[in-house]
């Protein structure tokens, strides 16, 4: 099924170049004939180049092994290519073949997936009326370019504004002066019902993360957490918040069962017909002085997805102080490296990016926690609890929402 959807994807987008190149070249042949003045030809553009001229089909082909960045330079070598590249059915091919691949997605990048749940626009629907110039908007309401150049990882780190050198100087300086320890609380079924746990690996993996110590903070039933150096400049601090003790939590990983989660309280449903909780009480003490929430969940597909996950989320969000401001960022975990992926080569990666994955997008994660629908800046990431893979992107994040200034990464 997904190979036809995919089929009629491509086909539709085909169609849809194929009816402006034609457009295109006729009008411009007849405003070449009517231009008399030889001013006014010196200013026409040349005859079409072997690209310009070749099959649609062989366009579509390249445009899809082609970066964002590269398919916009090919927009800029001409009018042609402007309008070309900007047919909103092609980046709406794009958003719907690469948003599943994507690593990460936050709370600023997330895709108007609504708008994507919506039918291919009809292909009698004509896209031929663009202006060359490419100044008038398209005919669909919904710019799928944009989308995707907000959404795709490479784009969101290209594009970032440089800092100014006076501000790597004062970097610098301000390096040199101690920050406060950022503590952050770390919760959710992937600590649990993974074969790999990620904690035992992050204590364990003194290049990735070293371990600085325990601090003597307590909270009862919590302890202190345990401090990690973050790019040998940032100490952060973790307090794990497992369901139930070690050996329950086992013996339901070996039988893949669920057992009762004491971190919460079952307090019957909302209006909506959802569970609603209500955080234990020394879990609300953890609430009330961390900067931050870690969420582990369970991207390996058929696991995971309990729609207790959201309401959980809700509860310790809704117990912290001034809960609107402190990030969430959300570890998609699995516990190994898919093998597969590992084999293959950059070229073939760009030519199987529809062959099924082994875990959870981020997208989709995004989206079964309801993610948008939250007042707090988040992040999904995809993380490996073998490899810890992933994390340090999503660590380095999680300190930038706190108001933590990293140098040099």
């Amino acid at each position: 099924m997904a190979g036809n959807i995919q089929q009629l994807n491509e086909s539709a987008v085909i169609r849809s170049l194929r009816r402006f190149r034609d457009t295109y070249f006729t009008n411009r042949a007849k405003v070449v004939q009517d231009e008399l003045a030889p001013v006014v030809e010196t200013n026409a553009e040349p005859p079409p180049g072997f690209l310009d001229s070749s099959p649609v089909d062989v366009q579509f082909l390249i445009m899809t092994f082609l970066c964002p960045a590269d398919i916009c330079c090919l927009g800029a070598t001409s009018r042609y290519w402007r309008a070309m590249v900007r047919d909103p059915l092609l980046w709406r091919y794009f958003l719907l073949r690469d948003m599943l691949h994507w690593p990460s997605i936050d709370h600023v990048s997330m895709p108007q997936l609504e708008f994507l749940d919506a039918p291919l626009i009809n292909e009698e629907e004509s896209l031929d009326d663009r202006e060359e110039d490419g100044d008038r908007g398209m005919v669909s309401t919904f710019d799928y370019m944009s989308e995707y150049l907000k959404g795709c990882p490479s784009c969101r780190q290209q594009w970032l504004p440089s800092r100014p050198a006076y501000e790597v100087f004062t970097s610098f300086l301000q390096s040199l002066v101690p920050s406060s320890e950022p503590r952050y609380a770390m919760f959710g079924p992937g600590m649990e019902q993974l074969d790999v746990s990620l904690v035992t690996r992050l204590m364990n993996a003194p290049d990735v993360l070293p371990v600085s110590g325990t601090p003597q903070r307590q909270i009862n039933g919590i302890g202190s957490g345990i401090s990690y150096i973050f790019n040998n400049q940032q100490k952060f601090n973790i307090l794990t918040l497992y369901s139930t003790n070690r050996a329950e939590r086992e013996r339901a990983r070996v039988q893949q069962q669920s057992v009762s989660n004491k971190l919460f309280t079952l307090e019957g449903t909302d209006e909506s017909g959802c569970p609603a909780y209500s955080p234990a009480p020394q879990v609300q003490q953890v609430c009330q002085v961390v900067d931050g929430f870690i969420y582990v969940a369970n991207a390996e597909l058929g696991r995971g997805g309990e729609e207790c996950e959201v309401a959980q989320i809700r509860a310790v969000l809704s117990s912290a102080e001034s809960s609107a401001s402190k990030p969430l960022l959300v570890l998609s975990c699995v516990s190994r490296d898919d093998p597969e992926e590992d084999r293959i080569t950059n070229l073939q990666k760009v030519t199987s990016r529809n062959r099924a994955r082994c875990r959870t997008p981020c997208v989709d994660m995004a989206k079964r926690l309801e993610l948008p629908q939250l007042a707090n800046p988040w992040m999904v990431q995809d993380t490996v609890a073998e490899s810890l893979s992933g994390l340090l992107d999503g660590i380095s994040w999680l300190l930038r929402c706190s108001g933590v200034k990293l140098y040099g990464g």
